[in-house]
C-alpha cells in the first residue's frame, strides 16, 4: 500500500476508516500551553478536546505543546512536520484497531530554543490554563519527607538566576510567567496537572510555590492565594510508540505518522472543578468534573498503578518482559488480585459511583490486553518516583491498622519492594543483565541493591524513598525472608509459596 504523509495538506487523502478532524484547524486558538507532551497526554488530554472540538465546541481551547528537555527536540520536529497532526491508534484486545487523526494540539514550542517565544505564549490572555504531564520527578518533591527538593540542577540553577535570565525548567517557565502576569495584571492561569500523583493538584500547589519563594516570597504568596490547582485522576494504558507500531500503520492504514500513539481502548479522567478563567466542558465528552478527587485518584494509584509495579518486577524475574503475559498467568495474575483485596482495597474510602469488584476485574483484563503489548522495562522504570507514592502509603496504612488491632496485611506488599530490590541489583534469574531505569537515582538503587546479603536491609535504608519502614520489625521480617526466597527459589516460587501459606 502507497502511504500517505500526515500533513494537514494530506487530510482529504486519508482513508475512510481513519476519521480525522472535521472541524477548521484554522479556527482554532490557544487556550492551553501543556508541558510534557508524550504519549499519555496525547492518548488522553489532547483526545478529550479533540472530542470537544468534534462536536463543535472548545474551539478557542487548542493546545500548544512546550518541550524543556533535550529529549524534547524530537517532538519539536516531528510535529512541525506534520502539522502537530498524530494518528491514535486504539488497540482492541481481539486484534482490531481503531485509529484517529487528533488535531487539537496546534502548536509546539521547543523551549531551549526560543525561552521568550514560551514566555509570550504563557504569558497571553488566551492562555487560561496550563497543563502537565513531567512524571512524578518532574514535581522535586522529596518522598520522605514531602517537602520540595531543590537539589536537582537545572532547580538550583533557576532558582538562583537573576530576574531577566531565560528558565531552564517547567519550574522556571510556570513562576517567571505568573511573575509577568502578576505585574502587567492579566491575572492567573489554572495550572491543571495530570501526572500519576496522589493530590496532584496540590502537590504541585506545594512544590511550586515552594520554588517560587526561594525566588520570590510576595509572588510566591501571591501564586498560593489565586492560583488554582485542580486535582485530578487519569487513567489509560499508554505504551511506548514502537516502530513496529509505525509500520503497522503503513501496512493497515497507508498512513506514514513518524510518531502516532497506541493505547488500550479505556479511559478515564476524574477533575476537580476548579479554575481561574474558564475551562473547556470537559464533562460533554466523558471526563468526571467533581468537587473531591481523592477517592477515584487513590482508587487508580493504590490499584492499578501499584499492581503495575507487582507484575513488573516479579513477572521480569521470572522471564516474562510484557505486562499481558503476566496477567495472563493464573498465578500472577492471582497473586496481584490478592494484593488489591487483601491489602490496597482496606485502604481505600469508599468511591462514589464505582463497583469496586468490577473495577479489579476490569483492570486484570486490561493488563491482559495481548495487543497493548506493554512492556515490563517501561512499567519498572523510574521506581523511585513511583513506590513511594504508590505502594508505601498502603504498607504504612495497613501496618497502622494492624497496630491498632483492625486489618493490616503487609506480606504481598513486602514482597513487591523485595522484588524491586532484586531487580535493581540489575541481573535476572537467567543471569542476563537488567538496564536499570530511574533517572538520577538508578547508581544509587544498583549499590544499595548489590549489598546483600552482606547488608540485607541495605536498599529498604533509604529514608528518602521508604522513610521509617526500615525501622518496623514486622515489616522488615516479611522483606528480608522475601529477598532471601527470590535469591535462593526465584519468583515463580517466591509466589507460589505466599500464596499457598496465605491463601485468598
Amino acid at each position: 500500500m502507497a502511504a500517505t504523509t500526515l500533513t494537514a495538506a494530506t487530510l482529504p487523502d486519508l482513508p475512510p476508516e481513519v476519521p480525522g478532524p472535521s472541524y477548521d484547524r484554522s479556527a482554532v486558538s490557544v487556550g492551553i500551553v501543556h508541558f510534557g507532551v508524550g504519549g499519555f497526554h496525547r492518548a488522553h488530554q489532547a483526545m478529550y478536546l479533540d472530542a470537544l472540538m468534534e462536536r463543535g465546541g472548545a474551539l478557542d481551547w487548542g493546545i500548544c505543546g512546550v518541550g524543556v528537555l533535550e529529549a524534547d527536540q524530537r517532538m519539536a520536529e516531528v510535529t512541525e512536520a506534520q502539522d502537530d497532526l498524530y494518528t491514535l491508534v486504539l488497540k482492541h484486545s481481539d486484534g482490531s484497531r481503531e485509529p484517529r487523526v487528533v488535531g487539537s494540539i496546534v502548536d509546539y514550542l521547543y523551549a531551549p530554543a526560543d525561552p521568550e517565544a514560551v514566555l509570550d505564549r504563557m504569558t497571553d490572555p488566551a492562555t487560561r490554563i496550563v497543563s502537565l504531564t513531567v512524571t512524578e520527578g518532574g514535581y522535586h518533591k522529596n518522598a520522605s519527607t514531602g517537602e520540595f527538593d531543590d537539589r536537582d540542577p537545572a532547580i538550583r540553577a533557576d532558582i538562583d538566576a537573576p530576574e531577566g535570565t531565560a528558565p531552564r525548567t517547567t519550574f522556571g517557565f510556570l513562576v517567571e510567567a505568573l511573575r509577568r502576569r502578576r505585574a502587567d495584571g492579566t491575572g492567573p492561569f489554572t495550572v491543571m496537572s495530570c501526572d500519576n500523583i496522589q493530590g496532584n493538584g496540590h502537590v504541585a500547589q506545594a512544590m511550586i510555590t515552594a520554588y517560587a519563594r526561594r525566588r520570590d516570597p510576595q509572588l510566591a504568596d501571591w501564586i498560593d492565594a489565586e492560583v488554582p490547582f485542580p486535582n485530578s485522576m487519569v487513567d489509560r494504558i499508554t505504551p511506548r510508540t514502537t516502530d513496529a507500531d509505525r509500520a503497522e500503520l503503513v501496512e493497515r492504514f497507508g498512513i506514514e505518522d513518524a510518531w502516532p500513539v497506541v493505547c488500550e481502548p479505556f479511559t478515564q479522567w476524574v477533575l476537580e472543578d476548579r479554575f481561574a478563567a474558564g475551562r473547556p466542558r470537559f464533562e460533554d465528552v466523558g471526563v468526571q468534573v467533581v468537587d473531591d478527587v481523592e477517592p477515584y485518584e487513590l482508587m487508580k494509584l493504590r490499584l492499578l498503578n501499584a499492581s503495575h509495579q507487582a507484575i513488573a518486577y516479579l513477572g521480569y524475574l521470572a522471564g516474562y518482559r510484557y505486562a499481558h503475559e503476566v496477567a495472563g498467568d493464573e498465578l500472577f495474575a492471582g497473586f496481584t488480585r490478592a494484593y488489591m483485596d487483601r491489602e490496597a482495597t482496606p485502604t481505600l474510602a469508599p468511591v462514589p459511583g464505582v463497583d469496586l469488584d468490577d473495577y479489579k476485574a476490569t483492570l486484570i483484563r486490561r493488563f491482559a490486553n495481548p495487543e497493548i503489548r506493554d512492556t515490563l522495562a517501561r512499567l519498572a522504570a523510574e521506581s523511585s518516583d513511583r513506590i513511594p507514592t504508590w505502594l508505601v502509603p498502603v504498607i504504612r496504612t495497613n501496618l497502622e491498622n494492624s497496630r491498632q488491632g483492625g486489618h493490616g496485611e503487609i506480606e504481598r506488599s513486602a514482597l513487591v519492594v523485595a522484588a524491586w530490590a532484586r531487580y535493581a541489583e540489575g541481573v535476572d534469574e537467567s543471569g542476563e543483565p537488567i538496564e536499570v531505569v530511574d533517572t538520577g537515582r538508578a547508581e544509587d538503587r544498583i549499590a544499595a541493591a548489590r549489598r546483600y546479603p552482606d547488608e540485607p536491609l541495605a536498599f529498604l535504608a533509604d529514608r528518602d524513598l521508604f522513610g521509617d519502614l526500615v525501622d518496623d520489625e514486622r515489616f522488615t521480617t516479611a522483606y528480608r525472608a522475601h529477598l532471601d526466597a527470590l535469591h535462593t527459589d526465584g519468583a515463580r516460587a517466591t509466589v507460589a509459596a505466599l500464596e499457598q501459606r496465605l491463601g485468598r
